[in-house]
């Protein structure tokens, strides 16, 4: 049996998770299941990160001990993992003696081989982020992750040998291009960090007392990069139990980091190279998706602008806030977040698309053949069609999952219950009743059943509740998720015979209380959207100078350019503006190669409200000049660098 080990990023526990922590769990939970249900030794791992100096001094400013204040916290953590139905088969806490003993360990290991030596640092500090950074890293004087104010500190530190393996990274990245996805970030990591060269890495502190102490030198604690990151195999028993038995042996190399864009240089450069100084086996795979943001910027617990997702589970369900994570955002880019987009995507996908094709089955089943699927006969064209569609639906479900595009995964599904419901529309059993045609009545109906049962299966990973409640609802007892994806999805299992049991509406619609904006409203093919333009351009109005200087134009560099599937003129861009990076949606596929965008700077208004096409959010908008068939993009003269200003 193959195995398949996946990690979340460890939280630290400084306040109540939020809905974008909930996402990065959401999609490893998807991906966990995804692999079981495809007979994979599976071994899943999520934790809290809970040492440092931003701990202590929040728990001396409640007036409790650091341990009682991440206490609370871990168990609001755990609480939120059961409420949404994470699969996690561990949870490892850093204040756990499992894990503090096994830091030691390693620690003392890597001191007696000569990676760790003993110095004195002097570097500027971010609290916050719990990072050390030189003077020309910082934006503004201030860090480059958060924007925060850093502080001066100098005390005599352990320092790890990072510097002795870069050029052994480097290879290994090269050798490995899977290894740092998606491939914007593996560029990041190599421009920005590896290629201007790196520095010993200060790992331990005497300013502070919260943390794992330097076994042979106590009056230093063990800063979080040999803490935190090295739970990913202290909490498989590394080093004490690393025998041919142990979970070490099973489940290591992990086959899939998942973490924040935020933290990818933590796991491409520090850790592997902390792995490679222990002879061990990299991870297969570092992903560092986008974040779930809100209009106003990135969510952020210090500033206070979080979405609380118990709240969110309380008022919507369980599924639909699962559902809305995993579909809206297309997984490696940023998504927006808003409540109403959650209800737009609920009451389209799951209860008009969803809920709609569940309830007009199982009531035509009952109406037309007393509640009992009938048998099928010969098989028509038009069945065929729906047949092929929910084949396809199984090896597109596999492939994208394979490739981490969950949003996709979902999308093909989606596809399947949209084919179907178009199905029942064209197969029109009614007037087959009406008929009296009582074959190929039976057929449609069975069909129609069956095509649920698939989107059922498929639906095991992503949705919790809902495809046992479908099941329910179709008379079948077994679990949907009980057999393996590719044999519960082919095609012809249900079987004839079976009495249905209509039950309630699995999606009610909501109903959204504010007034309907713009998100709400029918989206235009760009096609639509171009004509409107060309014919605005008959009679173009003048504006002033103070409303131009409203629109913030900047040079982007492009990192990432692909095909949309099923958009012939639309690319899929991700771009790099200063420090930001966003996706863009250009409707540029005529006129340009995807691979002959990467690298090219571009000019784009940044300040744009996103917009959705085809199904991806668009974070901007390229400049370009357009004379009959031809169009060109506009860019700078010469190099200028991403993020400059044009005016």
């Amino acid at each position: 049996m193959s195995k398949f080990y996946i990690t979340t990023p460890i939280y630290y526990p400084s306040d109540n998770l939020h809905i974008g922590h909930a996402y990065t769990t959401v999609v490893a939970d998807a991906l966990a299941r995804y692999h079981r249900q495809q007979g994979k030794d599976v071994h899943f791992l999520t934790g809290t990160d809970e040492h440092g100096q931003k701990i202590q001094r929040r728990a001396e400013e409640a007036g409790v001990s650091p341990q009682e204040f991440v206490d609370k916290i871990v168990e609001n953590i755990k609480e939120l993992w059961r409420l949404l139905k994470i699969s996690n088969d561990d949870f490892i806490r850093t204040t756990e003696p499992r894990h503090m003993r096994r830091v030691q360990q390693i620690f003392q290991r890597l001191y007696e081989q000569g990676d760790i030596y003993k110095s004195e640092y002097e570097g500027l500090y971010c609290t916050p982020c719990e990072a050390f950074w030189l003077e020309r890293q910082l934006v503004e004087g201030k860090c480059p992750d958060c924007g925060r104010e850093v502080e001066k500190v100098r005390e005599e530190s352990y320092f790890f040998r990072l510097s002795k393996y870069a050029d052994r990274l480097m290879a290994h990245i090269e050798a490995h291009p899977e290894f740092i996805q998606p491939v914007s970030r593996k560029h990041e990591m190599i421009n920005n960090f590896l290629r201007p060269g790196l520095d010993d890495l200060c790992i331990s502190r005497t300013t502070f007392s919260w943390g794992i102490p330097v076994p042979f030198d106590t009056k230093h604690v063990i800063y979080v990069w040999l803490d935190a990151l090295t739970n990913y195999i202290t909490a498989l028993g590394y080093p004490e139990e690393a025998d041919d038995n142990s979970l070490f042996k099973r489940f290591w190399p992990a086959d899939l980091h998942l973490v924040g864009k935020e933290i990818v240089r933590f796991h491409t450069i520090i850790w592997p190279i902390v792995l490679m100084a222990l002879d061990l086996p990299l991870p297969k795979q570092v992903f560092g998706h986008g974040w779930l943001v809100l209009e106003g910027g990135k969510m952020s617990k210090s500033k206070g602008n979080v979405v609380d997702p118990v709240i969110l589970v309380e008022k919507y369900g369980l599924d639909a806030i699962r559902y809305y994570l995993l579909r809206e955002v297309p997984f490696g880019a940023d998504g927006v977040y808003s409540e109403e987009a959650l209800v737009l995507r609920v009451n389209t996908d799951l209860a008009n698309d969803l809920g709609n094709l569940l309830h007009r089955t199982l009531s035509m089943v009952e109406k037309f053949a007393g509640g009992v699927v009938p048998t099928p006969g010969e098989y028509e064209p038009l069945d065929q069609d729906l047949i092929s569609e929910a084949n396809r639906a199984v090896q597109a479900v596999q492939e994208h999952m394979e490739k981490l595009e969950v949003s996709d995964a979902l999308a093909a599904i989606f596809q399947l219950i949209g084919r179907a419901n178009k199905y029942i529309d064209e197969a029109a059993p009614w007037s087959l009743n009406k008929q009296g045609n009582r074959e190929r009545l039976g057929t449609v109906l069975y069909a129609m059943v069956e095509a649920l049962r698939v989107a059922a299966v498929l639906l095991v990973p992503f949705l919790v509740e809902t495809p046992a409640k479908i099941f329910n609802q179709l008379g079948l007892g077994s679990d949907p998720g009980a057999s393996r994806l590719e044999e519960g999805g082919r095609w012809g299992q249900f079987p004839a015979g079976t009495k249905v049991q209509k039950g309630k509406p699995l999606f009610p619609r909501i109903e959204w209380k504010e007034s309907a904006d713009e998100s709400e409203q029918p989206k235009e093919e760009p096609k639509a959207q171009a004509e409107k333009e060309t014919e605005a351009k008959q009679e173009v109005p003048q504006i002033t100078f103070d409303q131009f200087m409203q629109i913030d134009l900047r040079v982007a560099k492009v990192l990432v350019a692909e095909k949309i599937e099923g958009a012939d003129k639309l690319l899929r861009l991700e771009v790099k503006i200063g420090s930001e990076e966003r996706q863009i949606v250009a409707g540029i596929a005529q006129y340009y190669q995807p691979e002959e965008l990467i690298g090219k700077e571009i000019v784009g208004v940044a300040n744009l409200k996103p917009a959705k096409l085809r199904g991806h959010l668009s974070q901007g908008m390229l400049l370009a000049a357009s004379a009959g068939d031809q169009l060109a993009l506009v860019v700078p003269e010469k190099p200028i660098g991403d993020g400059a200003e044009v005016r």
